[in-house]
């Protein structure tokens, strides 16, 4: 018989894998030398500057981008077409979104058209999907409204619905504190936090916003084409790290729960 002490011990592959990937634009390296993995119901920020290689990565992991050399393994497998159905895809919020005529349940069943097909004609169970989605989110008394109307954490709440629509193991967020006041920011992570906790969701969230990223991830990684910290969100204060992440010029002011400015706007919400 198997003790319980040694079926724990058993390690447990990561859900993204990548192991020593090169990436380069025009004979120019965007990516250098990147081992980075995400386990299973963790949340993983990956901060760094604009044009550092974030976007990048995303599409390396989704498979949209082939590396020059390197492996990259998506839930045990050469990420594919197959593999990017387990994944939800959160795009930053855009102007075209905020003015896109449709109802908020319509935006949320949008999102099962990677496993149906883009003709595919909505039934009540799927709208039933969706409301449950939206009841999840917090969203559900807005379903009927127009998508457009919505505030930006209200738009990022209806987003996460459609990602998560088609039950995906893991969720890509793209700057999804972009356009978003800082109120509607930490509902918005306390929600990931909430979906982690309890549906085991993993999620990926790329940013330039350090201080909020690292606030709210289990683990982070600090990207400027190459990896320089990957670990606890606090161990990129370390001097020499973030030396070598943003050079010695950049100062960095990090808020935390005992930040006036942060409990006055809070005071001012309420």
């Amino acid at each position: 018989m198997i003790s319980s002490s040694a079926v724990s011990a058993v390690p447990i592959d990561p859900l993204v894998s990548i192991q020593d990937v090169w990436v380069s634009y025009d004979g120019r390296w965007v990516l250098k030398s990147i081992f980075l993995t995400c386990n299973e119901g963790e949340i993983l920020g990956v901060v760094g500057p604009n044009g550092g290689g974030k976007s990048t990565l995303l599409k390396v992991i989704l498979g949209l981008v082939t590396p020059d050399r390197g492996t990259v393994v998506l839930f045990g497998q050469k990420p594919d077409k197959t593999s990017r159905i387990q994944v939800g895809y959160l795009p930053q919020i855009s102007q075209a979104d905020r003015s896109f005529p449709v109802k908020v349940k319509d935006v949320v069943m949008m999102g099962l058209y990677r496993k149906m097909g883009l003709f595919t004609r909505f039934r009540r169970d799927h709208e039933d999907t969706a409301m449950t989605q939206l009841h999840q989110v917090g969203m559900v008394d807005h379903a009927d409204r127009p998508f457009g109307v919505l505030s930006g954490g209200q738009q990022q709440r209806v987003n996460i619905a459609r990602a998560l629509v088609s039950n995906p193991r893991l969720l890509i967020l793209d700057e999804p504190s972009t356009g978003v006041d800082s109120i509607a920011q930490e509902e918005f992570y306390e929600l990931l936090a909430k979906l982690r906790d309890e549906r085991g969701l993993s999620v990926i969230m790329v940013s330039h916003d350090i201080g909020v990223i690292t606030a709210h991830a289990d683990q982070v990684a600090c990207l400027n084409r190459q990896i320089h910290y990957h670990g606890d969100p606090n161990g990129y204060l370390d001097p020499d790290i973030r030396d070598r992440f943003l050079g010695r010029d950049l100062k960095v002011m990090v808020h935390d729960a005992h930040c006036v400015s942060c409990r006055m706007r809070h005071m001012d919400h309420d």
